[in-house]
């Protein structure tokens, strides 16, 4: 994949236990809904060409695109989405992955992390999906 990767704060200003905290201070579903939204404003638009070196990802609804470099054995992704939900989501996934070596990301434990956030029971059945398809991608790289 290419160099030129946009930097963002997930996994690194942003982790995992951050927006594991920041969920449950979420009183409905609707706070966060609103709360993936605002987390997929922080991950930053995906220039076009590493959208044209990007990956694609089979089960989403939405178009994903996910580029990723490998730097010292440590794992560094670019994702974006035309769906707001949806970028939200990658930045959640991002969160677990970003500056991870293959080992680590292999042994996250996605399944307890998506369950304690409580997100999947509240999304469509085919973003559901969509999220399992990118949480494969990430562990086939």
């Amino acid at each position: 994949m290419t160099n030129i990767q946009p930097t963002h704060p997930f996994g690194t200003d942003i982790s995992t236990e951050d927006i594991l905290n920041e969920m449950s201070q979420c009183k409905s579903w609707e706070d966060k809904y609103r709360l993936v939204i605002q987390m997929g404003k922080k991950l930053p638009n995906m220039d076009e060409t590493l959208k044209e070196e990007s990956i694609s990802v089979p089960g989403c609804e939405s178009k994903v695109w996910l580029t990723w470099k490998i730097c010292e054995g440590v794992y560094y992704f670019s994702a974006d989405s035309d769906a707001r939900i949806v970028k939200g989501l990658l930045a959640i996934i991002l969160a677990a992955v970003e500056m991870k070596s293959k080992e680590d990301i292999l042994t996250f434990n996605f399944e307890s992390y998506l369950e304690a956030l409580d997100l999947l029971a509240h999304i469509s059945q085919s973003r559901s999906n969509g999220v399992r398809a990118i949480i494969n991608q990430l562990k086939a790289l």
